[in-house]
């Protein structure tokens, strides 16, 4: 793509020169833009992710977000000296400006956002990047992409929400291992540890990526966007209190659901005959 191509793809979207945005058949693809530092997160991603994220949501083009990295990398992590040396150095209550967008757009954010979002690994993926690996609901990575804790190698310990990010999608024997000892591992290994859903061959991976964006896309998305929210809300409940909140939860859904799905659903099951829950959705416009 020539640099005019490149620009008037991204013409009007959010974002800048550290995140690009473009839309295409109602997927945001979302890009770390740093590929000279292996997209490594710096000031200027942090800042430009918080406003990438606040114009996606009420953008209507866009149904799925999906974010990777530009070049080699998915991202490589914090970027030592931009996000630590110089603002360790500076202005205190800038340094706190700046850990706080940092943590709202990685996880808080991601975690609860009302879209749902695809981290596509194509790449490098380091330290702080699994807090945004982790941050989005689902995961594709490519086979050779290389992922890593390499904190321990510099004599620090996985900061930032990195250590509990890991630790709610890793075993405790997989999760000690890489800490620990900083070794590096593939996309394949990566699948089945379960921190990504599955990995492909580098020339499939977006290909499979959109077709994952689109299987979301056929799902009710006000009821999409509810069950994402009750399992991060039911992990950390009791029994009792989870069955509770997801009895409310469930009301609150159907209350809330302009396309009144369930309805929808039912009719088809039981009267039409037209849908067999498990082999497929409802027909939404049906």
């Amino acid at each position: 793509m020539t640099a005019d191509a490149d620009a008037k793809k991204h013409a009007g979207m959010p974002g800048g020169t550290n995140v690009l945005v473009s839309i295409d058949d109602h997927i945001a693809w979302v890009t770390l833009n740093r590929p000279d530092k292996r997209n490594a997160i710096n000031p200027g991603i942090v800042f430009e992710m918080v406003q990438v994220l606040d114009a996606l949501e009420m953008d209507d083009r866009a149904k799925v977000l999906v974010i990777t990295g530009a070049g080699e990398a998915f991202s490589a992590g914090q970027d030592l000296k931009e996000y630590f040396r110089e603002p360790d150095a500076g202005d205190p209550m800038l340094r706190e400006r700046l850990y706080r967008a940092n943590a709202a757009w990685q996880w808080r954010r991601l975690m609860y956002y009302p879209k749902p979002t695809i981290a596509m690994v194509n790449g490098w993926c380091f330290g702080g990047a699994f807090q945004v690996l982790i941050g989005c609901d689902l995961a594709v990575a490519s086979n050779d992409a290389k992922f890593g804790l390499s904190e321990i190698n510099w004599g620090i310990i996985p900061a930032g929400i990195v250590t509990k990010s890991v630790a709610m999608v890793l075993s405790q024997r997989a999760a000690l291992y890489y800490i620990m000892t900083g070794d590096t591992f593939d996309g394949q290994t990566a699948a089945n540890l379960g921190l990504v859903n599955f990995s492909v061959p580098a020339s499939e991976l977006k290909e499979r990526t959109r077709a994952l964006a689109k299987k979301l896309m056929e799902k009710n998305p006000h009821v999409l966007r509810a069950a994402k929210t009750a399992y991060h809300h039911v992990r950390e409940m009791s029994w009792d209190t989870a069955a509770e909140y997801l009895a409310s939860k469930s009301d609150q859904a159907k209350f809330r659901d302009p396309e009144k799905g369930d309805q929808k659903g039912m009719a088809q099951f039981l009267d039409a005959k037209s849908f067999r829950p498990g082999l497929g959705a409802y027909k939404r416009n049906g």
